[in-house]
């Protein structure tokens, strides 16, 4: 992976300044250290600069930004293509020639000549992140990979359009100005970070998952959407038309198994060391499992603990998958000092605010990683949201047949609304309550039960953390208004519109779906290509580290998005499928042992000293100014969550993340 980064100055004689953009190119020296180079148009108008971690073909032919033969299309890219060798035999075929031996990259740049933007994505598989200029057409195209493993920004005004792997590079330009964008704050508090296309700066947005974006000389941006985890494309019903049960799973799990053993396979591509993140879970442990089948050497596996709080970590399991397949195992323990001693690194890396504790044991494991000579890791990102590995997922399909359903059907409108008012009342006095009262207001308002499997402030949580005259109001650029990126209903404050947008449509083009299919559905849309991966990517790479996500391969998820709920919570059993799947690749005492998830002990160091500074760093920050809270709300989450009252952990949490960004980002101007 790398980092890249460029400019595009839509005036004729307006040139762009290539000190500016090596400055920009720069401030991702994290992101490729092994090298940086920058190209310009032979107008001036555009320029695009690349930060190289060498990965696969490390000779200099393979160096970016990288042309055509004739210098007509130039690319800087960020990501591995892991179908690449036969692309370039369909190309070479075609009569393309290349220079580089078996550079990635090139492929990108033949493919795109062959068969245009649209053509080229169909045919990728990988993780990526690129944009190509095609100097005859005068325009620039930018794309992100189908489930969004790479992240690509850009900002645009009447002038000029600038993209970058990290807002960062982008801020590095005079041009850009420092703000937050209130709506993308007002949907943070429920998400724990903004959905796309927006971000937390005013004016600079992200391109989502699966999508591609091409800029015209005429200022034009046009989105399109290219790839979506839907129902329909995995499975061919015929295939188990009449099959009896048996047959039917066992039709599941060999499908199962054999695309992730390829897609294992396929992320094993690498001209550089590799290793795996190793927590003694089923998706880490079947990670190790066939890595260790397709090597002639140990596999380095890393795990990282907590020295106090015993209870979090699953070592021993960890230890035990490690000594079977007899891995160069690593292990690095971590405690309060660690983390506070991290926390400004975390709030520079991040960009934005991911208010996800993970993001703290996954930099000191990356670290390991890194400090023992490992460039690329491969991760379990993934998993749980195809599988339905979580045990609050279970709970809300629990939640949905027992209670939401019958809530809905059998009580009338007025009394629906009664109901959920005098539950909203009861959380005034039990905090506890809060959830509970909000899904009954969901129900009672017609909303979906499920928004996230990871919302912190919900909606009747949100009405008194915020000042009912804060001003969420947002100021657009018409070029994105009208690019088909923005749905305008984001710019409400009123976060049911998100999850309306991914659900609305999906409804309309798959009638019937069932509750888990469409949970599925929301998380790959916003969760886990927003707050999953983007901090792998950001905390790995802050390490110059590449992860890749085998279970995230789009040829599995698409088979996965056609296995029905029935199959995937067989028997009131969470991962059903995937676990008969890895059953013999990995232990049964692993495999049916209670998950436990990858976190941090973050109650208690909130009870401690860290949440004494957390509290003055929040109360005392410069975006309390700005009227959009209720600081004495703020107060009562510390008072309630020191007296044990209620855990209020991720809500400081992700306010301590939300002020601490801002003071360093946009009050003080750092970076």
């Amino acid at each position: 992976m790398c980092g890249i980064t460029g400019i595009y100055n839509y005036r004729a004689g307006d040139l762009v300044d290539r000190k500016i953009l090596d400055a920009m190119r720069d401030t991702m020296l994290h992101r490729g250290p092994d090298g940086g180079q920058t190209w310009m148009s032979p107008s001036g108008q555009v320029g695009l600069a690349h930060r190289r971690l060498s990965i696969i073909d490390l000779a200099t032919a393979a160096t970016q930004p990288m042309a055509n033969e004739d210098e007509q299309v130039w690319i800087t890219f960020n990501g591995e293509i892991y179908n690449h060798t036969e692309l370039r035999r369909q190309l070479i075929t075609a009569g393309h020639e290349f220079k580089t031996d078996h550079s990635d990259t090139e492929v990108l740049i033949h493919g795109y000549e062959q068969w245009g933007l649209s053509g080229l994505l169909e045919r990728i598989s990988g993780d990526y992140a690129f944009a190509i200029w095609d100097n005859k057409a005068n325009k620039l195209s930018l794309a992100r990979d189908r489930v969004g493993v790479k992240p690509l920004y850009f900002y645009v005004d009447d002038d000029k359009f600038i993209f970058a792997s990290e807002i960062k590079a982008i801020l590095r330009h005079p041009d850009v100005h420092r703000d937050v964008e209130p709506i993308a704050m007002y949907h943070y508090l429920s998400f724990l970070t903004t959905p796309a296309p927006l971000t937390m700066f005013k004016g600079i947005f992200k391109v989502p998952a699966g999508h591609s974006v091409v800029i015209d000389c005429n200022k034009k941006i046009t989105a399109s959407r290219y790839w979506d985890a839907v129902p329909g494309k995995g499975i061919d019903s015929k295939f188990i038309a009449g099959l009896s049960e048996r047959a039917q799973e066992d039709f599941y799990v060999s499908g199962i198994r054999s695309r992730l053993e390829a897609s294992v396979a396929s992320r094993m591509m690498s001209d550089v060391p590799f290793g795996v993140f190793l927590s003694g879970g089923v998706d880490s442990s079947t990670n190790v499992a066939l890595m260790s089948r397709l090597m002639d050497r140990p596999v380095d596996t890393f795990t990282v603990g907590f020295k106090d709080f015993h209870h979090l970590n699953e070592l021993e399991y960890a230890d035990q998958i490690a000594a079977q397949h007899k891995t160069n195992h690593h292990q690095v323990l971590i405690d309060e000092k660690d983390m506070t001693g991290y926390l400004s690194s975390l709030i520079h890396h991040q960009d934005e605010p991911l208010a996800d504790w993970v993001c703290i044991p996954l930099y000191f494991v990356s670290k390991l990683a890194r400090d023992n000579g490992v460039t690329v890791i491969q991760v379990g990102e993934g998993s749980d949201e195809q599988f339905c590995g979580y045990a609050s997922y279970m709970g809300y399909l629990e939640l949905y047949e027992k209670y939401w359903a019958p809530f809905r059907k059998y009580l009338p409108k007025p009394l629906q609304k009664a109901v959920a008012y005098a539950a909203a009342k009861g959380a005034e006095v039990k905090p506890g309550l809060q959830m509970y009262a909000d899904i009954i207001d969901r129900a009672a308002r017609g909303r979906e039960h499920f928004w996230s499997g990871a919302t912190v402030f919900w909606d009747t949580m949100k009405r008194q953390l915020v000042n009912s005259h804060a001003n969420w109001s947002s100021d657009i650029p018409e070029a994105v208004r009208s690019s088909g990126l923005l749905p305008e209903s984001y710019l409400q404050p009123d976060t049911f519109n998100i999850i309306q947008s991914f659900l609305g449509p999906f409804d309309a083009k798959y009638p019937g779906s069932d509750v888990l299919t469409r949970m599925i559905y929301n998380e790959f849309k916003l969760r886990l290509p927003e707050l999953l991966l983007m901090r792998v990517d950001k905390i790995t790479m802050s390490e110059s580290l590449e992860a890749r996500v085998p279970f995230l391969d789009h040829e599995l998820i698409d088979f996965t998005m056609d296995i029905p709920q029935a199959w995937k919570t067989r028997n009131g059993e969470a991962k059903y499928l995937l676990k008969k799947a890895v059953e013999g690749l990995i232990p049964n005492n692993v495999i049916y042992r209670k998950k436990m998830g990858f976190g941090a002990p973050m109650a208690d160091w909130l009870r401690g000293e860290f949440g004494q500074q957390a509290e003055n760093a929040i109360l005392s920050s410069a975006l309390l100014k700005r009227g959009h809270f209720n600081i004495e709300h703020i107060r009562t989450l510390f008072k309630e969550h020191r007296s044990n009252r209620r855990d209020a952990s991720l809500y400081i949490w992700t306010l301590f993340n939300l002020t601490s960004w801002y003071d360093y980002w946009v009050d003080s101007k750092a970076g």
